[in-house]
């Protein structure tokens, strides 16, 4: 490769060990996958549970295990459209599918195509077809062009390139990136001559291709940059493929990619731009890594594969071409470069190339540079702000955790018949599915027996002020599907039927099981920014399985308006809590709020409070608001820490306080000033005051 000077073997085996420190180890990149291929497995369930023909995958460095805490990469999901499907020719037309045939000919740049419609009751094509997205060429063929995807753009979402983002709120919140991609039917003929030509080489291995072979190809909306007649063009896409790459890839391989993306991140950031993707970065290592031997990627020669890969990266610049590995004809830098920035890039790589590792020691992403001097001994060991080892797995798990258990709430329905089709539904994912979905529905199906049971006995306290045996046995089979939020719910509905005593027992027992130094809430209603974990949190949580979570995680208590019987009144109010006027200004991510939702431990806390008056236990009631204040005051990862106001508020009112009341009331509405039943509260204590 290079003449590896002395030196280079100390700094590469120090420089792996800040990396292993960072997170970037064997075991964290090996849960970041398990965790990201479970997650899409339980989306794509919840999709078609909801009847939507949509598969889901993960994608990115998030899934693949090549990013760190301080990287901030994007969560990419793409979502495939089964009932879609694209074909290369006559023959493979598919009767019961939205049928587009793909045309590729000298008008359109290497790795993109166009898409002809196709009749849906025959193999042949469409005639007369009108629409803003519909638009016929010089032969007289009806194409569907890609600005289709602009429909797909909401409030808070912003078109960029083929994938719809949903932008970051704040430095330390990561964007989430979706791209809505159409599958193909077989692979297309540019990335089809990659899997013959690739068979004869040491990397990919003959396995690797096998099992290339066996993943699907998609088309998604995005021209090339370079064309005139972008609009009508889809980019083909190999993300599976490209993703069997990475997950071959040792911890070498891995820790270089990373080490690119934050030299880029750090030096090569022309106005706040980056020219330089992450996927350009990817695909320079495996030009990198099939034209080397694979005894030169281990951890003792880590900082001569970097500058290998810098050094390859500067010759793609210096000659304007990147060729994509699986579409070698695509050129992934055509267009994307002026004179005046690739004069500007060249003179930073040029810098980077010569410096022999010295630029890694300006690197402040997870304190790199500042953790190598330490390690090299060339500075003392400073106290600020560097995460130990073990916080830094801490860091890196729970934030897969908030992206992989978060969403198994989604799944609500306001209809205990429309929930149940749902339960078997899933039942039969766990008989015929593989591992993943087994574990999927074990997860999903104890929370959707709660809503189940909740909803019918929301029906039976309206009818008799009672809870059937039938409402009791769904409640039951869901009790674990985390820490607390199910059991409240089941505390909730004894306090509903005047069961004081029962509810003060359970109530009793979720406080004595959670522990706070270890339970985390979790709450994904809206895009709520996670400030930190607990480190007993972050600690279980990389030592055991998924299916541990649900005794480390507390869930907000979700009731919907056909749940209101199971609702204190004080709670009730937060399902009215939107004028006209704030109607108006919700997104669409803001479903949850026409319902009660509460974070589970101020919930126990107000429980025991009105279940100890209501017992007329007056010192153990003073306790339990006492902590509902205190859990208010310290709790950072509170998603709806509004309504716990309410709820304190309420309580204040009860104890003749009015204006500790009040003062809950606008602290509750400077944290939501629209849809908060605050406004309700304030107005109803003036008036309960004056009169």
């Amino acid at each position: 490769m290079f003449h590896t000077p002395d030196y280079y073997h100390n700094i590469s085996m120090r420089l792996s060990a800040v990396l292993d420190d960072i997170g970037v180890n064997e075991n964290i990149v090996m849960k970041r996958r398990r965790t990201y291929l479970l997650s899409e497995t339980m989306h794509t369930i919840r999709m078609r549970a909801n009847g939507r023909q949509t598969t889901i995958y993960d994608l990115g460095s998030q899934s693949e295990g090549t990013t760190t805490p301080r990287l901030q990469s994007d969560l990419d999901k793409l979502f495939c459209a089964d009932r879609v499907i694209v074909i290369q020719d006559w023959s493979e037309w598919t009767p019961g599918k939205y049928n587009y045939l793909m045309i590729q000919n000298e008008t359109t740049p290497p790795g993109y195509c166009r898409l002809q419609l196709l009749r849906p009751d025959a193999p042949l094509p469409v005639t007369h077809e009108t629409g803003n997205d519909i638009a016929d060429d010089t032969q007289g063929r009806i194409l569907l062009k890609n600005t289709i995807i602009d429909t797909l753009v909401e409030g808070g979402l912003q078109r960029d390139g083929p994938s719809v983002a949903l932008l970051g709120v704040g430095p330390d919140f990561r964007a989430k990136d979706s791209v809505f991609a159409y599958p193909c039917k077989s692979w297309p003929q540019s990335p089809r001559a990659w899997l013959h030509q690739q068979e004869t080489n040491t990397w990919p291995t003959a396995e690797m291709i096998r099992y290339a072979k066996s993943t699907k190809c998609f088309v998604v909306g995005v021209g090339s940059r370079a064309s005139e007649n972008a609009t009508f063009e889809w980019r083909l896409s190999t993300a599976l493929a490209e993703r069997c790459l990475m997950f071959s890839l040792n911890i070498t391989q891995i820790k270089c990619y990373i080490l690119m993306k934050m030299i880029l991140k750090t030096y090569m950031y022309i106005n706040a731009e980056s020219y330089i993707s992450s996927f350009m970065c990817k695909t320079v290592l495996f030009h990198c890594i099939a034209s080397k031997p694979s005894c030169v990627w281990k951890e003792c020669n880590i900082l001569n594969c970097l500058n290998y890969c810098l050094f390859t990266l500067n010759n793609c610049l210096l000659n304007e071409h990147c060729p994509h590995f699986i579409v070698h004809e695509n050129n992934l830098m055509a267009g994307k470069l002026s004179a005046e920035v690739k004069q500007q890039l060249l003179e930073r790589m040029s810098t980077l190339v010569s410096s022999d590792g010295i630029s890694l020691f300006g690197i402040q992403i997870d304190n790199l540079g500042e953790r190598l001097q330490i390690k090299l001994n060339m500075i003392n060991e400073v106290h600020h702000d560097i995460l130990q080892p073990d916080e830094c797995t801490m860091l890196v798990t729970s934030n897969l955790l908030v992206e992989n258990v978060l969403h198994i709430k989604k799944i609500g329905d306001r209809n205990s018949e429309t929930l149940l089709q749902k339960v078997i539904q899933l039942e039969r994912y766990y008989r015929a599915g593989d591992m993943l979905e087994k574990t999927a529905c074990r997860l999903l199906i104890p929370l959707l027996c709660t809503s189940i049971g909740s909803l019918i006995a929301s029906q039976n306290i309206q009818i008799n002020s009672t809870v059937s045996p039938q409402a009791l046995t769904w409640i039951e089979a869901g009790l674990d599907s985390d820490a607390a939020s199910s059991r409240l719910k089941l505390a909730s509905i004894m306090y509903c039927v005047g069961n004081a005593e029962i509810t003060a027992l359970i109530l009793s027992h979720i406080e004595e099981q959670y522990k706070i130094e270890v339970i985390e809430p979790m709450c994904n209603c809206y895009n709520f920014h996670t400030p930190y974990f607990r480190r007993g949190f972050g600690r279980l949580s990389s030592q055991y399985g998924v299916e541990a979570l649900k005794y480390i995680v507390a869930f907000c208590v979700k009731f919907f308006t056909s749940e209101i019987n199971c609702v204190p009144h004080e709670l009730q109010y937060e399902m009215f809590r939107s004028t006209q006027e704030d109607l108006l200004h919700r997104g669409r991510p803001d479903n949850w709020m026409d319902c009660a939702v509460v974070d589970s431990l101020p919930y126990l806390y107000f429980l025991q409070y009105k279940t100890y008056s209501f017992l007329q236990r007056p010192e153990e009631q003073q306790q339990a608001l006492t902590k509902l204040g205190w859990v208010i005051r310290t709790e950072d990862n509170l998603g709806h820490r509004e309504t716990a106001l309410n709820l304190l508020g309420q309580c204040m009112e009860q104890e003749n306080r009015p204006v500790d009341a009040l003062q809950c009331y606008r602290s509750s509405l400077g944290l939501r000033e629209r849809n908060n039943a605050a406004k309700i509260h304030i107005c109803r204590c003036l008036a309960n005051t004056v009169s």
